[in-house]
């Protein structure tokens, strides 16, 4: 309070009722803004009315600065090993009285994870970018990659997605923690990042010049700065989830030149059934595109009267035999391949074929 005010008395109640009739607004009033209030004295001589006497005082609203800055939704965010641009974004609010600009920068968090789990490595390529479009969703190639906040009016929130990539060799529950902090600049200018700010609430500037903006820190602490720094940090994660496969070949032989199908031998000659069965773990993450590759050594001959089954099943273990009609072979390298459907957490899948023994 400067020391004018002190001596507003009765009048202020007015003036208080005045503003409180106007909209409200989380920032308050804007800095600069200048409140001036009249007081009028009436009084008599002799019972006879004299001249009304009033005294005005003006004082200049100071600079508030104060920010939030919030994970978007509050459950972490699932990425898969190897993944490029994973995103996590967050909510960038500024409760200052004043039109700023906002430093961003995003770091990894360490040992502790906002979610719950601890931090266990750290992601790869760590970019911020603006919402430019205002949609709410990362748009490769349309939402732009800055450094800082532009004039972001007071009460007024912009979405920042924090972009990373995700280390191949991750396995599922691994966590990596990121960190963004905003920083509140000074604004004014577009398209340039404003100077640092300085408090100046400590002094008794005001009290010697009422028209002076004085410039108040009231941010809270956020989860890696302090309260009153003019910055504030938001914490979110990225937790892997992975497929888990077990692939097995096993083969069997259904028959032979001498024993036919009754308890055959692998000699010369003899058919072997070969499958490949891959299976997901369950609580895996769903596989996809599953490709099989599998060359065939020298000593046997692949049999294309049989073809190649794929998508069967296993039962206690065994493939069954089942599967459509699928795959292929080439016969320059002699490989067997074949694609699979998704495997979902907890699926098993099969490729089957037949060969002859030299």
């Amino acid at each position: 309070m400067n020391r004018i005010s002190k001596f507003l008395g009765s009048a202020g109640v007015f003036a208080l009722s005045a503003l409180a009739a106007q909209p409200a607004l989380a920032a308050g009033t804007a800095s600069g803004t200048t409140i001036t209030n009249t007081v009028t004295v009436n009084y008599q001589v002799g019972g006879v009315a004299q001249t009304a006497t009033s005294a005005s005082n003006t004082v200049t609203v100071d600079r508030k600065i104060s920010l939030t800055v919030a994970e978007v939704g509050t459950t972490t965010t699932q990425v898969s090993p190897g993944q490029t641009n994973a995103v996590t974004a967050f909510t960038v609010t500024n409760s200052s009285n004043a039109t700023l600009d906002f430093a961003l920068s995003a770091v990894q968090a360490g040992a502790t994870a906002v979610h719950g789990n601890p931090d266990t490595f750290d992601a790869t390529n760590v970019r911020v970018f603006v919402d430019t479009n205002s949609n709410g969703s990362f748009d490769s190639g349309t939402d732009q990659q800055v450094t800082y906040l532009d004039e972001l009016a007071a009460d007024q929130s912009r979405t920042v997605f924090v972009v990373s990539d995700i280390p191949l060799g991750q396995v599922t529950g691994d966590v990596a923690a990121v960190t963004l902090t905003a920083t509140a600049r000074e604004g004014g200018t577009a398209a340039s990042q404003g100077a640092a700010l300085t408090e100046t609430n400590t002094g008794t500037t005001n009290e010697a010049n009422p028209t002076f903006v004085d410039t108040v820190f009231a941010d809270g602490a956020g989860a890696s700065d302090a309260a009153r720094d003019a910055a504030y940090s938001a914490t979110d994660d990225y937790t892997v989830l992975a497929a888990l496969l077990t692939i097995l070949k096993s083969s069997k032989v259904v028959t032979d030149p001498f024993n036919g199908t009754t308890n055959p031998k692998a000699i010369p000659g003899a058919t072997i059934e070969y499958c490949i069965s891959i299976a997901n773990a369950a609580g895996a993450a769903t596989a996809t595109a599953v490709s099989i590759v599998d060359p065939l050594p020298t000593n046997v001959t692949y049999d294309s009267g049989f073809g190649i089954f794929v998508n069967g099943t296993v039962t206690s273990g065994a493939c069954n035999a089942d599967g459509s009609a699928g795959g292929s072979y080439d016969s320059g390298t002699t490989t067997v391949s074949g694609t699979l459907s998704d495997i979902a957490a907890g699926q098993e899948r099969t490729m089957r074929f037949r060969a002859t023994v030299n």
